[in-house]
């Protein structure tokens, strides 16, 4: 992960102000000289017809911020209706990755729940998780009494963020009170939720800053225009509807004030032509129920029109068009960045941003989530731009993910099969395979190693017929490709076994200078984190020595991927609790591990859930660094790794990526044999990215 702070911001009710409130906060946290981006993932419906959403525009206009436009809502519901959610929140951390660059905070603005958007708390939750962002609650100060706000935050907290109320961590990292209408205070709103959640504003209702203009109004009503006047520019601050007579209403009609009036009611209108004519600057006169005014009212109202007071129309009732002027959404148009600059200046100025400035700068428990692992993956990959050597060429799930990969830009993959069977077998999966995906026959190609083989196996006897026998088998074949650096990497697996895949690797790449063995990880693929476990797929029942080298490994391996380790030995016991061989050999595996590495965090014995829960940590392991908050787990034999792979794997229904291989000098990695299309396609951009951490003069392996 980068070490930029995301801050996510979520709405409690439809009209908190979150668009107001989030670059209110981009400009309060500007004020304190952060670099902040900004990014609002996905689209309100109602944008849909607009060419930039208003906060990304906004962003941009006052705040100096080159955000990126996010995705329709109407794009993001096309995933969700065809299960894609993996992909849409690979979208979202893409567009967040492209506004986080050299920046302190990312503020990123959720979805506000409405009519249109039923689903914009599951997709809030889900953005959330995958960013693994802090959440900041935007709360509507006028919508519920103070005493009301810890419920209404705890039920924010289990929408949003249950797994930290479960960890006993606090859910927010501060939160925004906005619209206060009581005259509360900060002091006052903390005294109410407690001093764990910071109040990072309490921001009251000032009206001259909801009050949209007399054009913006026409326009959401769709009122007819018997006179503009000043409608471009003039605000609606106020509304008066005119049930009662006249000299009952003088009085409320005030600066901004737009007077609504049936069209039979002439006293009113000509009590409102006077009061703008006589310099009270009305928004506007509004007049309901169809027909016109009399023709000798309206020429006494010559001098108000001159003056610029608006003169509107609708067929609908008095009290119709009142509700709909109360329903009215006053959100701050595109064009009118005079007022939002207004808006974000009061807004940005009673923010208090210490709290945030204090979380920044504080070492953090930094997660990285399926969708942020997913896709860096992909674009380390593309950057690499390896080739990748599939010895099962022809098996239809190899196939997919080798066009996948080609369409993607993954790798360049190299599938071993007879041309024309590849073709066949895609073609009966409704796909085609493009000129540019090589396939290699090996029946035309394996003579040509034969040589080659014997030389590198000479030392244990090897003849130009065993060598081609051998060659037979295309992993071995692929195997030599490798060594002979002709490609960067192989995945097999999916029709092979482990033994299969890794035999020739260990008898033709050999491990690295200074390994004594060849181990593995998975990527465990939690929902909201990335696990690493080792060792499930290779050393039965490793010595001290080789669990320690192993956990070395294992914690190298997720650094590469963007992981900082933080490693837990597991055993059945955790600290002096519990004796026994078992439990010593992971007590010593632990202290060579901690000596071979001491930059590294490594702890031991610990039980799982004293390794995974903080709660469970705090207690069974006070003081430890790892205990609670560990991301790569070293079993202490196969058996348990792999039972515990498959058991979290199967019950959680986790993806988990791999097996890939440790300490080979060059990367050769096996697959499932249940692996789905996408398990083949990680394993590949898995392989590629070893490969560019592996690169480097290599010995020369002849006669090895």
């Amino acid at each position: 992960m980068s070490s930029h702070k995301t801050l996510f911001l979520v709405p409690t009710s439809h009209d908190a102000g979150l668009t107001s409130m989030a670059l209110g906060l981009v400009q309060a946290l500007q004020s304190q000289g952060l670099s902040v981006g900004f990014v609002k993932p996905i689209s309100q419906p109602e944008e849909v017809s607009r060419t930039t959403d208003p906060s990304v525009h906004f962003a941009s206009s006052l705040c100096g911020v080159n955000a990126p436009r996010g995705l329709t809502f109407q794009q993001a519901e096309q995933r969700l209706r065809t299960g894609d959610m993996d992909a849409l929140m690979e979208e979202v951390v893409a567009l967040v990755d492209s506004a986080s660059h050299a920046k302190d905070v990312v503020v990123v603005e959720g979805l506000i729940p409405c009519d249109a958007a039923p689903g914009a708390q599951a997709l809030n939750a889900a953005m959330r998780r995958s960013l693994a962002a802090s959440l900041v609650p935007v709360v509507d100060g006028s919508a519920q009494p103070l005493a009301d706000l810890p419920e209404m935050l705890e039920i924010t907290a289990r929408t949003y963020a249950e797994a930290e109320l479960a960890a006993g961590n606090t859910p927010f990292a501060g939160v925004l009170v906005n619209k206060l209408t009581d005259g509360s205070t900060a002091a006052d709103i903390a005294a109410q939720i407690g001093r764990r959640t910071p109040v990072l504003a309490a921001v009251p209702f000032e009206p001259s800053l909801n009050a949209p203009r007399v054009s913006e109004v026409v326009e959401a009503l769709s009122l007819q225009v018997i006179h503009p006047g000043t409608m471009a520019q003039a605000r609606v601050h106020e509304v008066v509807v005119a049930a009662q007579a006249v000299e009952k209403v003088i009085d409320r009609m005030g600066p901004g004030t737009l007077v609504v009036t049936p069209t039979d009611r002439s006293d009113v209108a000509l009590a409102a032509a006077l009061t703008h004519q006589n310099g009270v600057p009305l928004a506007g006169l509004l007049l309901t129920c169809g027909g016109t005014l009399p023709a000798s009212v309206y020429a006494l109202m010559a001098h108000a029109r001159e003056s610029g007071l608006p003169v509107l129309g609708t067929a609908a009732d008095t009290y119709g068009t009142a509700s709909r002027l109360a329903a009215l959404n006053c959100h701050v148009a595109t064009d009118d960045e005079r007022q939002m600059e207004q808006v974000l200046r009061f807004i940005a100025t009673r923010i208090d941003c210490a709290p945030l400035l204090v979380s920044i700068e504080e070492e953090e428990d930094d997660r990285m989530s399926p969708p942020v692992f997913r896709h860096r993956l992909i674009q380390s990959a593309r950057s690499a731009a390896k080739r990748i050597v599939l010895p099962e060429g022809d098996e239809p799930r190899t196939i997919q993910a080798a066009l996948r990969c080609h369409e993607k830009g993954i790798a360049h993959c190299v599938l071993l099969a007879e041309p024309a069977k590849v073709h066949d077998v895609a073609r009966g999966l409704g796909l085609s395979v493009p000129d540019s995906l090589e396939i290699i026959d090996p029946a035309r190609v394996r003579d040509r190693y034969v040589p080659h083989m014997v030389e590198m196996r000479k030392s244990k006897g090897m003849t130009p017929a065993q060598a081609a026998e051998q060659l037979e088998d295309a992993v071995v074949l692929g195997t030599m490709m490798l060594a002979l650096d002709e490609v960067d990497g192989l995945v097999s697996g999916a029709v092979h076994t482990t033994a299969n895949t890794v035999r020739p690797a260990l008898q033709l790449i050999k491990t690295r200078p200074g390994v004594s063995l060849v181990s593995s990880v998975f990527f465990m693929l939690l929902p909201d984190q990335v696990l690493v476990y080792g060792d499930c797929a290779i050393n039965p029942n490793p010595t001290a020595e080789q669990l320690a080298e192993i956990a070395v490994q294992s914690a190298d391996s997720a650094k590469a991927f963007g992981i900082e380790p933080r490693v837990a030995m597991i055993s059945y016991s955790t600290g002096t609790s519990g004796t026994g061989d078992d439990v010593e050999k992971v007590r010593e595996a632990t202290r060579l591990a901690k000596a071979l590495r001491p930059d590294l965090l490594i702890d031991g014995p610990m039980q799982y859930d004293a390794a995974s829960v903080a709660s469970v940590g705090r207690q069974k392991a006070p003081g430890s660094p790892v205990a609670g908050h560990a991301n790569v787990f070293i079993f202490p034999d196969l058996n348990t790794g792999n039972t515990t792979y498959k058991a979290v794997q199967r019950s959680a229904n986790v993806v988990s990526v791999g097996p890939m291989l440790q300490g080979l000098r060059k990367p050769v990695n096996d697959l499932s044999r249940g692996a789905l299309v996408d398990d083949i396609v990680y394993t590949v951009a898995l392989t590629a990215i070893q490969a560019t951490g592996q690169k480097q003069a290599t010995p020369d392996l002849v006669g090895a």
